[in-house]
């Protein structure tokens, strides 16, 4: 039963219990798949987890935190970040981690610009290209990650 105490459920029910955070899981192993998941959510976080409102237009953390001059900015480019430290830990080519470092600092150097750069925040979504270039690389290289959505 979902609304008994964790005590009185079967040993395979306790393992399920607990809150998960947004509605997925952050998997803490160093595996493909538990380094995808972990950047999905991030990415997910980051850059849909909102919507304007009166629109359907999707917005993250990444462009409210940008609305903070300078140090907004610099939170973001230090999350997007962390997604090349895992794209790194997961093998991709060098140059791969420098696009995707590419993709960060020019949305860390335009959304730095006032006003102008806020709205840019909204409309450029560079972990959503970096996350593109991390799911191509794991097709290919460990096929066992994909997830078939849908």
């Amino acid at each position: 039963m979902p609304n008994e105490p964790i005590e009185n459920r079967r040993p395979d029910e306790k393992t399920q219990a607990g809150p998960r955070p947004m509605g997925f899981e952050l998997p803490m192993g160093s595996d493909p798949v538990s380094i995808r998941k972990r950047i999905e959510a991030l990415e997910h976080l980051l850059e849909r987890s909102f919507h304007l409102p009166g629109t359907k237009y999707p917005i993250g953390l990444d462009s409210i935190i940008g609305l903070v001059p300078v140090v907004g900015d610099f939170i973001s480019a230090g999350l997007g970040a962390y997604i090349v430290w895992e794209a790194r830990n997961l093998g991709l080519p060098k140059w791969k981690l420098w696009r995707m470092g590419g993709h960060i600092a020019f949305d860390t150097a335009i959304g730095a610009v006032p006003l102008v750069g806020d709205a840019f925040d909204v409309v450029y979504k560079s972990n959503t290209k970096n996350l593109r270039i991390i799911k191509k690389h794991l097709d290919k290289h460990h096929p066992e990650t994909r997830i078939i959505e849908g």
